[in-house]
């Protein structure tokens, strides 16, 4: 896991989303990976399907970009 990576997606929320920090920065509630992406876009990184498992770019605390939606107890 990258301690340092610009964008930390935080573990699911028990309304089933999924905050995003980028740059140390909170930047809204991912519901689903296409979120993501637009929270990616808007933040001028790379968005390409190759990012998402980029841990130098994305550190994914909770779940990996398969993981949405309610929380498993």
């Amino acid at each position: 896991m990258a301690e340092d990576a610009p964008v930390i997606v935080h573990p699911v929320s028990p309304d089933g989303g999924r905050r995003v920090t980028i740059r140390g920065e909170a930047v809204g509630v991912a519901s689903n990976l296409f979120d993501l992406l637009e929270f990616l876009r808007r933040a001028d990184l790379p968005e390409a399907d190759t990012a998402i498992d980029d841990p130098e770019l994305i550190e994914w605390r909770g779940g990996g970009p398969e993981t949405w939606g309610e929380p498993t107890p």
